[in-house]
């Protein structure tokens, strides 16, 4: 059984909050694909196609989650429209850099579970 599949989902719209706060006009929500929480420790996926760039507005939120020692950010190249493909996955450092880890579901996969065993405990850097 999936948890979600729907071919037929909207995409979100955030155009009516353009111009909201006055004194910047172009601030606007954005919104994150993926995101686990184990003992106040997160994992944050943005997800995008390969003809996909990231806003200049969600690029700036993913790099200042990123710079914050209870936050992992990545970056996942591939769609999920249908089966779940995964073409690269880049981890955003604290520093801002993109680090490549990883080329398949599999590695994501690898990724997420080591991810939660370190969340699980109680360390602040993630090996």
């Amino acid at each position: 059984m999936k948890l979600m599949h729907n071919p037929y989902a909207t995409h979100i719209d955030f155009f009516q909050f353009k111009g909201m706060i006055a004194t910047n006009p172009k601030a606007h929500p954005c919104n994150i694909d993926m995101m686990f929480e184990r003992k106040s420790k997160f994992l944050v996926g943005e997800w995008k196609r390969e003809s996909e760039t990231i806003s200049k507005g969600q690029e700036i939120l993913l790099k200042n989650l990123a710079k914050q020692p209870q936050f992992v950010v990545l970056i996942i190249h591939g769609d999920t429209d249908g089966d779940t493909i995964v073409n690269r996955f880049e981890r955003i450092t604290r520093s801002g850099r993109y680090v490549t880890h990883g080329s398949s579901f599999d590695e994501l996969k690898d990724f997420v579970t080591r991810w939660y065993n370190w969340a699980d405990k109680d360390e602040m850097s993630l090996v």
